[in-house]
C-alpha cells in the first residue's frame, strides 16, 4: 500500500520551510543497525509547541534559510538537501555546527568529505553527520531475493540502495576514524573552541530520508537493511497508466514534481485535474522518456506515483561486491 504523508507541512507556506518540516517528519529507509540521525530532542525542537513556533517564524521570516540554501535549488537535489540540514543544525537550539564538506586529503589525494560536524550544545563530544535523500524504485525481478536492497535503483538506473549501503558502510561513515581526518577537523576547527579539539571518539551518525516506490502489481518486501517505517509510494510503466487512474477516485487531483522539489508536496491549490496533466503526459511519453515523480490527492491525502517510459529501466546497477 502506499504511504499517506503527514499534513504537518500544510501548516507553512513557504516552500523551504515545508521542506523542513517534510525532513522532521520523513522517516529514514534505513534500519535501527545504523547510526541514527539527530533527533528533534537532540536539536531542542522535541516538545511540538517549540517546533511549530521555529518553523512558523522561519515561515515570517525566511531570508536566513534562503541565504544558506542559495543557489542549491538550480543544483542537485543532494546538495539542497544538505543546506537544509547545515541550516538545521546551525539554528536548531540544541546544536552547533561546526564544519561542513570538510574535505579530507593525504597529501594531494582526496580521500573524502565530511558533510556535517556538530555537537550538542549541553555535550562537547564531535559528531560526524552523513546525509543522503533517496527516492527508490523497486524492481520485482532481480538482482537478488525480493528482499535484496539491489532490487532498489533510481529512477535514472545509476545507483541502488544496496550500492549506497555499502559505500556509507565502507567509506562514508567510517571516514571520520582515519587520522587524516582528525588532521582535517583539527585545522578547520582551530581557534573555534577551548580544550582539545577532537578527542577519542567521534560520534557518527546517518539521515537518509526519502521513499521507495513499490511496483504497482507486485509489491515487494521490505528490503534487508531498510526500516519498516519507510514511505511508500508507487510506480508504473505509462502503458499502465489508464488501468491505473480509472481505479482512482474520480475528485483526485495531480501535480507533475520537478527536481530537487520532491521532499513536501506543494499546497492542494497547487494540483490540478488529472485530465489537465494528461496533455503534458502523453506529449513527454511520445517517445523515450525520463521518468517523473507525480503527487496525487485525495479527500486531503498525498499519494506519490512514478511513471516511467515502457522500456524502463533502461540500466540496472550490478549489486556491490561482497
Amino acid at each position: 500500500m502506499p504511504h499517506a504523508e503527514p499534513t504537518l507541512v500544510d501548516g507553512y507556506h513557504h516552500p523551504m520551510v515545508r521542506d523542513l518540516a517534510w525532513l522532521l517528519s520523513c522517516p529514514d529507509l534505513v534500519d535501527d543497525t545504523w547510526p541514527p540521525r539527530p533527533g528533534r530532542d537532540e536539536m531542542g525542537l522535541d516538545d511540538d509547541a517549540r517546533l511549530d513556533h521555529f518553523l512558523h517564524e522561519l515561515d515570517a521570516s525566511p531570508q536566513a534559510l534562503e541565504r544558506r540554501v542559495g543557489n542549491a535549488l538550480d543544483g542537485r537535489m543532494g546538495l539542497y538537501h544538505e543546506k537544509l540540514w547545515q541550516f538545521l543544525l546551525e539554528q536548531a537550539p540544541g546544536t552547533r555546527l561546526l564544519a561542513h564538506n570538510l574535505r579530507v586529503s593525504r597529501g594531494k589525494l582526496t580521500l573524502g568529505e565530511i558533510d556535517l560536524l556538530y555537537q550538542r550544545s549541553n555535550a562537547p563530544r564531535l559528531i560526524h553527520l552523513e546525509v543522503a535523500i533517496k527516492f527508490y524504485l523497486g524492481l520485482p525481478t532481480g538482482p537478488g531475493d525480493a528482499e535484496d536492497p539491489a532490487r532498489w535503483i533510481g529512477p535514472g538506473g545509476a545507483d541502488s540502495l544496496a550500492s549506497k549501503l555499502a559505500h556509507l558502510r565502507r567509506h562514508q561513515l567510517s571516514l571520520s576514524d582515519r587520522p587524516e581526518t582528525r588532521e582535517a577537523i583539527r585545522e578547520a576547527l582551530a581557534g573555534q573552541r577551548r580544550g582539545p579539539l577532537v578527542g577519542r571518539f567521534i560520534e557518527r551518525r546517518l539521515a537518509m530520508p526519502g521513499m521507495l516506490f513499490q511496483p504497482w502489481r507486485q509489491p515487494l518486501p521490505v528490503p534487508r537493511g531498510g526500516s519498516a517505517k519507510h514511505w511508500r509510494g508507487r510506480w508504473l510503466h505509462w502503458g499502465e497508466w489508464r488501468a491505473f487512474r480509472d481505479g482512482l477516485p474520480r475528485h483526485t487531483r495531480a501535480i507533475w514534481l520537478t527536481r530537487p522539489h520532491w521532499l513536501a508536496p506543494p499546497s492542494q491549490s497547487a494540483f490540478t485535474a488529472l485530465t489537465d496533466l494528461e496533455g503534458r503526459l502523453a506529449e513527454h511519453f511520445a517517445g523515450p522518456a525520463t521518468p517523473i515523480q507525480v503527487a496525487l490527492i485525495s479527500d486531503d491525502t498525498v499519494q506519490r506515483l512514478f511513471l516511467v517510459d515502457d522500456g524502463w529501466p533502461w540500466q540496472i546497477p550490478l549489486p556491490p561486491r561482497p
